[in-house]
């Protein structure tokens, strides 16, 4: 089927009647979620919830358009894994810079990217982006977006594949899911305070935390729960697309004026 939102099925003759306001960027990872979700978890979820919202901003008119995912992120700390993928912060800097650049030149000033792997940190990355070219960059964690609502939905904590990554799955590709295999998620905590506290920071090497690369318990995760996530995702990240799409770039923009 050929979408005009979305990058990968239009084509050039349809793309010349267009005026793109908003382009979305899905980022992922590839790497080992547990021993019961794919290696491709992260950018599977990161492609679903951008073509998804792009569909639906743009079925309220919003000039939006979805570009192909970036499959690889930053996975050194989880190279202690088998198949783990590992690209450096620099060299993804650099593929989202091209991209951003290239967008720029086809006249998108507005992009976010829509990022499913806690490993990637674009955030020094935008803020220069936004000093050297006339562009606006935002950074969407897709699994942040509806934290406030979190309670609500999941009983256990999640970190990396536990009850919400696992019923998020369920929900979009079942079929790829070995509930069966999982391991507990349970991982060694650190040996100091600080670090526990979350008043120092460090970067955890995931061979260490357990023999399963998984954080957080997947036990009662379910198509259901993930369901109800994805409702809430979708909302909010589609009224951000389909607002961002209609505001005008002026001297105070993304500020009020």
């Amino acid at each position: 089927m050929i979408n005009e939102w979305e990058l990968t099925t239009t084509n050039l003759h349809r793309v010349r009647r267009q005026q793109y306001e908003v382009a979305v960027l899905p980022v992922g990872a590839t790497e080992p979620h547990n021993l019961h979700l794919p290696y491709g978890m992260d950018a599977i979820h990161a492609t679903e919830i951008a073509r998804r919202c792009s569909r639906d901003a743009w079925d309220r008119g919003a000039k939006v358009l979805c570009l192909p995912a970036i499959a690889y992120g930053v996975d050194a700390n989880l190279m202690g894994f088998a198949m783990a993928m590992h690209v450096s912060q620099d060299t993804l800097n650099a593929m989202v810079r091209d991209v951003v650049v290239s967008l720029r030149a086809h006249g998108i000033r507005k992009v976010v990217i829509l990022n499913s792997h806690g490993g990637n940190d674009f955030g020094p990355l935008v803020r220069q982006l936004q000093c050297d070219r006339d562009v606006h960059v935002f950074i969407c964690d897709w699994w942040t977006v509806g934290r406030d609502r979190y309670e609500e939905i999941f009983d256990k904590p999640d970190d990396h594949a536990g009850q919400m990554e696992t019923s998020v799955a369920l929900a979009i590709c079942p079929e790829l899911v070995e509930t069966d295999q999982a391991g507990d998620g349970k991982a060694r905590s650190f040996r100091f305070e600080a670090l526990e506290k979350g008043w120092v920071r460090t970067s955890r090497d995931f061979a260490k935390l357990n023999d399963h690369c998984g954080v957080g318990d997947p036990s009662g995760a379910s198509a259901e729960r993930g369901q109800a996530y994805l409702r809430l995702i979708y909302q909010r990240v589609t009224d951000f697309l389909a607002e961002l799409a209609t505001a005008g770039i002026d001297d105070t923009f993304p500020m009020s004026p």
